[in-house]
């Protein structure tokens, strides 16, 4: 297997599997953070798209080549909705991976880039939580993001971080 990937960056195919998988992980973490109903969790997820999405306007190009494998990986296995049978225990494992890609990226890229896809992650669960308003009646009242939402946010921050 190569040590290059499409985007010619440096790295061991399941470093860059860990790099690929790990929006859409962040996707189903965040929107397990909160009980929700099913349409503010289709809602949710929905945001998650558009959030990785986003990230072909990177200027970083490990951000863009993730986002052109996410791409290509979706035409030939259509993604599913996902959900932890155990939330506290994904939202971990999640976190471990986050752990894990942070270590991956100090030891393979220019600063740049590191920080570009930390921060393209952060922003993915940020757009996820700041989705639908939680603790509301009939769409009315509560909050943006829940201290559920608040805490998974921190806790992604810190695993992110260097």
């Amino acid at each position: 297997m190569s040590n290059r990937t499409r985007a010619g960056l440096p790295f061991r195919q399941e470093e860059w599997d860990l790099l690929v998988r790990l929006p859409g992980r962040v996707v189903v973490a965040a929107t397990s953070a909160q009980s929700d109903t099913p349409r503010r969790t289709v809602s949710e997820g929905l945001a998650g798209i558009d959030a990785i999405a986003a990230g072909r306007a990177s200027s970083s190009r490990l951000v863009r080549g993730i986002v052109d494998t996410i791409d290509e990986r979706a035409d030939n296995d259509p993604p599913a909705a996902e959900e932890f049978s155990d939330p506290a225990a994904g939202i971990a494992d999640v976190l471990d991976a986050c752990r894990a890609a942070t270590g991956v990226l100090s030891g393979c890229l220019d600063p740049g880039d590191s920080e570009a896809y930390r921060q393209w992650i952060a922003s993915i669960a940020v757009q996820v939580c700041g989705e639908s308003r939680s603790g509301g009646v009939l769409g009315a009242g509560g909050t943006r993001v829940s201290p559920a939402e608040r805490r998974f946010l921190d806790d992604l921050t810190a695993a992110l971080a260097d």
